[in-house]
Order: C-alpha cells, then sequence, then structure tokens
C-alpha cells in the first residue's frame, strides 16, 4: 500500500514537472513567435493588434521592400559573422589561456593580476567609449573590423567565468605529467587543457556571439561606410522617418538577425548538456 501512494505521488510530481517545464518552453519561444508573425503581416495589422499568432500574407511584400531598401541582409550577415566570430575565438582562446595561468602557476602578482581584472569587469564600456574611439582614429583604424576583434582579447568577464570553473576541474596531476613527458606550455594548453574546458567554453562562446551579434553601439561609433554596415546596425536604419515606420519590415529584420543566434546556441548546447552531465557524475 505504501509502495502503491509513493508511486502515485512520483507520477503527480513527474507530471506537474512536465507541465511547468513545458509552459516555460512555451512561453521561451512566444517572443520568437511573435516576431516571425509579425515578419508577415502589414503594418496596419501590426497597429491594429500589436499580437498576433496568425501569419498574415505579406512576407513577401515586407522581404522585396527590406532588400530594396539600404538594407542588405546577405552583406550585413557577413559583415556581422567576420566580427562575430573573430570577436569569439579571441575572446575564448586568449581568455581561457589567462584563466590558465592564474590557475595552473604560482608566480609574485597572481592575486594583484587578478584584482585588477575584477576591477576593470567593473568598468562599463561606455565610459571608455571616447577615449578608444580618439585612440582609433589617430591610428587610422576606423572603419576597420580590427578594431572591433581585437579589443575581445581582453574579456575580464571570461576570465572570472574560465578561472573558477578550471579550479575544480583542472587536475594538475596531469599537467605534471605531461611537462616530464616533455610537453611544452603551449602544447599542453592546446592538447589538454583546452580539450577539457570544452563545455565552459562553449558556454562562453555563446555569450561573446551573441554580444558581439547584438553589438550596435561600438559599431555605430567605429563603422561609418555603408558596405561596412553589421546587421544591427542596418537593422536600426529599418525605423524610417518620423511619418511613417514599416514594422513588418522591422520584425522581418530582426528576424534575420536572430536566426544566427539560434543557429549558434543549437550547434554549441550538447557541450553545454555533455558538461553538465559530466559535472553530475563527478558529484
Amino acid at each position: 500500500m505504501a509502495v502503491r501512494k509513493k508511486n502515485a505521488a512520483n507520477t503527480i510530481f513527474l507530471i506537474v514537472a512536465y507541465t511547468f517545464c513545458i509552459l516555460l518552453a512555451l512561453l521561451s519561444l512566444l517572443p520568437f513567435v511573435i516576431m516571425f508573425v509579425n515578419a508577415t503581416r502589414s503594418t496596419t495589422e501590426i497597429q491594429a493588434h500589436a499580437v498576433s499568432l496568425i501569419p498574415s500574407k505579406y512576407l513577401k511584400a515586407n522581404f522585396e521592400y527590406l532588400t530594396s531598401a539600404t538594407f542588405n541582409p546577405l552583406k550585413g550577415f557577413i559583415n556581422s559573422l567576420i566580427v562575430s566570430v573573430g570577436v569569439t575565438a579571441c575572446t575564448i582562446y586568449f581568455s581561457t589561456m589567462t584563466a590558465f595561468a592564474i590557475v595552473a602557476y604560482d608566480w609574485k602578482l597572481k592575486q594583484p593580476f587578478f584584482t585588477l581584472i575584477m576591477c576593470v569587469l567593473m568598468i562599463p564600456a561606455q565610459v571608455t567609449s571616447i577615449g578608444f574611439y580618439q585612440f582609433i582614429y589617430k591610428i587610422g583604424m576606423t572603419n576597420n573590423y580590427l578594431s572591433l576583434i581585437l579589443p575581445a582579447i581582453a574579456s575580464p568577464t571570461t576570465v572570472f567565468f574560465m578561472r573558477q570553473y578550471m579550479i575544480p576541474s583542472l587536475p594538475m596531476e596531469i599537467l605534471q605529467s605531461a611537462r616530464i613527458d616533455g610537453a611544452g606550455e603551449f602544447r599542453i594548453f592546446n592538447q589538454i587543457v583546452l580539450p577539457m574546458m570544452k563545455p565552459a567554453m562553449a558556454t562562453q562562446a555563446i555569450f561573446a556571439f551573441v554580444s558581439s551579434w547584438n553589438n550596435l553601439f561600438l559599431p555605430s561609433i567605429i563603422i561609418t561606410k555603408n558596405e561596412k554596415y553589421t546587421m544591427p546596425m542596418m537593422v536600426s536604419l529599418l525605423n524610417g522617418d518620423i511619418y511613417k515606420t514599416e514594422f513588418g519590415v522591422v520584425y522581418l529584420g530582426l528576424f534575420l538577425t536572430v536566426l544566427p543566434l539560434l543557429v549558434v546556441y543549437f550547434l554549441l548546447s550538447k557541450y553545454i548538456i555533455a558538461g553538465v552531465a559530466l559535472g553530475g557524475v563527478k558529484g
């Protein structure tokens, strides 16, 4: 009797848990559904009913208007992809290397160096934007994607996350064994440390890619040539003038901007799930 009651209680708990998870999933997907539906609607329909789950017939017209304006989806996609991939690669590789130097080695100024990184973490990017632009202008790197990619080498947030992940997950015995076998430090880092850090790297890669892809403030300062505009910069031009804005076209531009982010998330999510499962087994 007691076992039967326990099984019934477990069944009820599972039903409630799955129902709650399904509701959360639906709530998470709802903004994307609304954005896609609005991309198929006209401005009049959106102004009359901002929220609708029924697609309309204006998707082709919105896309034709989108491509006939200053918005070039393919060019903006390529430009944003160049910047975002470069930023993500620099952020992940060099931040992991910095965290490895903090965790794996004992040197005199290690703690003051980490404290300095934490202090830099508290400084908003907008505070340094004027000085950064003056510096980029003086060295002649405006309208150059390197001015957006190279600063990603110094990413305090990623360094902090990698350090916290590395402290319990990086076995020093393996590193010592590799050194005894004659492996150099760069080989140890590239062939031993990086594979162990895949879950953390995948997590931070999603954050870095999304942040760089959605970044509008800094590219708007550095990039002034139309052919070098990124996707967010092009979408910002779709607002039109004070008299008329094609909201369906704006939603379509936003939808095209979000698509690569979803692809990146689905490609890297398996590494995050694997890391969570590995942590559960270790626990």
